[in-house]
């Protein structure tokens, strides 16, 4: 089977007091290329998430989406800097006497001083967290293949119809290519004679030129690489995997032929094969650029 690259998938993991929703989405792209957003408190398990999804892809640019909840309510503590308040009675108290004010420092008063009293996350665990965050991934990136899989799957066809029509072009090059040889003799006869009127052709002198023009026009090795060609990836689709960049190189490879086939043909009918054959290939060419 072979895989697009375009995909969507999301779970959402509830277990305890922790809530991880994961939303994954790609598109084509060379190489894999993966876009984290998530809470700052899960920054540190980035390398691991990034390990995660090397199992499940290889190519694509993947914008991954991470939101965590805790509902426990003992997460956070207040914490009392006696430091900080020690250093504001100081100070408050230095103040007064200075400047002959009254001593009337409250608790109630010193604690609304910044930094006195802060809040504080407690510790994580982080290995729960990763057992919830890992199962959330790992449902999200299933989906997310699920969905490659059924894309690529409706790729694999098109792109085996395309090639079907390739085929047909150069079957019918194939075919018409001994007739524009066979037609140029006559006419080439047909030439000389109307000149010459009642000379004798040079029977020998003709087969040199016919010789020539046939050698000039031969395509035989242009068919036979692009009937390669268009077997291969045939082959590759069916195989499956991982094949996107072999299949783009091989239809480089094919362009190359039908573009010698047109530079050689001075046959009407065989250039207009020629151009649907381009067109074919690229068509090709942008529904391979989707593909893993």
């Amino acid at each position: 089977m072979i895989k697009s690259m375009t995909g969507f998938g999301r779970c959402e993991i509830v277990e305890g007091e922790r809530k991880v929703t994961v939303e994954m989405k790609s598109v084509n792209h060379r190489y894999l290329d993966a876009n984290i957003k998530m809470p700052k408190k899960l920054s540190f398990f980035e390398s691991s998430i990034r390990n995660e999804l090397k199992k499940y892809v290889q190519r694509g640019k993947i914008d991954i989406f991470i939101t965590y909840e805790d509902f426990s309510e003992n997460n956070v503590c207040i914490k009392y800097n006696k430091d900080i308040a020690a250093e504001y009675l100081k100070y408050l108290r230095s103040m007064a006497e200075e400047f002959s004010l009254d001593d009337d420092i409250r608790v109630s008063t010193l604690s609304r001083y910044p930094e006195v009293f802060s809040m504080e996350e407690q510790m994580v665990d982080e290995e729960e967290i990763w057992k919830v965050l890992s199962k959330a991934i790992d449902g999200a990136a299933e989906e997310f293949v699920a969905t490659r899989i059924q894309e690529g799957q409706n790729l694999c066809d098109d792109l085996i119809a395309k090639l079907d029509e390739m085929l047909a072009h150069v079957d019918f090059i194939e075919e018409r290519s001994p007739q524009i040889i066979t037609e140029y003799r006559t006419k080439l006869e047909e030439r000389v004679n109307e000149m010459l009127k009642d000379v004798t052709v040079d029977e020998s002198r003709l087969v040199t030129e016919v010789t020539i023009f046939a050698d000039k026009v031969c395509v035989d090795e242009e068919i036979v690489r692009l009937r390669s060609h268009i077997e291969a990836t045939k082959q590759a689709l069916l195989e499956g995997g991982s094949i996107g960049r072999k299949l783009d190189f091989i239809a480089q490879e094919m362009n190359r032929e039908a573009n010698t086939i047109l530079s050689k043909t001075n046959d009407l009918e065989i250039s207009n094969r020629g151009i649907e054959l381009k067109t074919e290939i690229e068509k090709v060419r942008e529904q391979i650029q989707n593909i893993e």
